[in-house]
């Protein structure tokens, strides 16, 4: 492959897929406590879009191990998802590691991708009905 094409997956669009073991339970938290709605259902899943990207929930005999962030959001103000969010019902963990540590459950991240160009982030994260582990997170310039 010449250098210059570059990957044929460069070109593609990239969709999150999060397990479920209970896909009505799943659609009830995304729909209650989260205020979305899918875009389309199938008997094995539910296809979700957000701010011209999609994610999907779909039926699993396995369950995440909630060990990592499996997906997460930007959004430009983070104080005020979280405050919405709880108001909704969810949980946002409490998170001590080397590096950052969570306050009213936002954390400062000093360093950030590179393509970011930010200086750090403020994050938060929260578990969604099937222990998927969801993150929110704020470039800080």
């Amino acid at each position: 492959m010449d250098a210059e094409q570059g990957s044929l997956l460069s070109r593609g669009r990239v969709a999150t897929r999060l397990p479920a073991q209970d896909l009505d339970r799943a659609r009830r938290f995304y729909a209650d406590r989260l205020g979305l709605r899918p875009v389309d259902e199938r008997p094995g899943g539910l296809l979700y879009r957000c701010g011209g990207t999609d994610f999907v929930v779909f039926r699993s005999t396995g369950a995440s191990s909630g060990t990592f962030t499996q997906m997460g959001w930007e959004v430009e103000d983070l104080p005020a998802v979280v405050a919405q969010l709880r108001e909704r019902g969810v949980v946002f963990e409490d998170v001590d590691t080397p590096g950052f540590r969570t306050h009213d459950g936002i954390a400062e991240i000093e360093g950030n991708y590179p393509s970011k160009g930010a200086r750090g982030e403020r994050a938060a994260w929260f578990r969604d009905s099937e222990g998927n582990l969801i993150g929110i997170g704020q470039p800080t310039p």
